[in-house]
């Protein structure tokens, strides 16, 4: 379970409707630190990216920079949350340069670069993704993850 707060949720809004406006996708990461009650988002934070209408990537500078920053604050990445230009989906190309990829790993996808989407609708508009055993990105529904993957605090 991954506990977020709305201020982290705005944030993140905040990153992907300024690149939507310049007809971008971007990708945030959610850092944080995992507890009893399952990891805690301490920061939102926007990668070092490349990033067009239809995909993001973060080169190899911009890993070296979050490896250093995960290292230095002892944060892990909770989650990892982008927009797409029309409906939320995981593309080919966000399977090929997802940041986590770990059991469990969650994807989060924000429709229409965010341009509608607010704390207060956040969990209706976004898709959620979870990373299988078997190596694939299986959505979550939605009465599904709130109960099991996200929790806004």
């Amino acid at each position: 379970m991954i506990h977020c707060s709305g201020q982290v949720i705005q944030a993140t809004l905040s990153f992907l409707r300024a690149a939507g406006e310049q007809n971008s996708e971007c990708v945030v990461l959610w850092l944080g630190r995992p507890g009893r009650e399952g990891t805690s988002v301490v920061e939102c934070y926007r990668p070092h990216q490349l990033a067009r209408a239809d995909r993001f990537q973060i080169p190899v500078q911009g890993m070296d920079m979050l490896r250093a920053k995960l290292r230095s604050e002892r944060l892990m990445v909770a989650a990892q949350v982008h927009s797409h230009p029309q409906d939320a989906f995981h593309s080919k190309a966000d399977d090929a340069w997802a940041i986590v990829r770990h059991e469990g790993a969650l994807s989060l996808v924000v429709p229409r670069f965010a341009r509608d989407t607010f704390p207060e609708n956040f969990l209706a508009q976004t898709k959620v993704y979870r990373f299988s055993n078997a190596a694939t990105w299986d959505e979550v529904p939605g009465e599904r993850w709130v109960q099991e993957c996200l929790r806004i605090i």
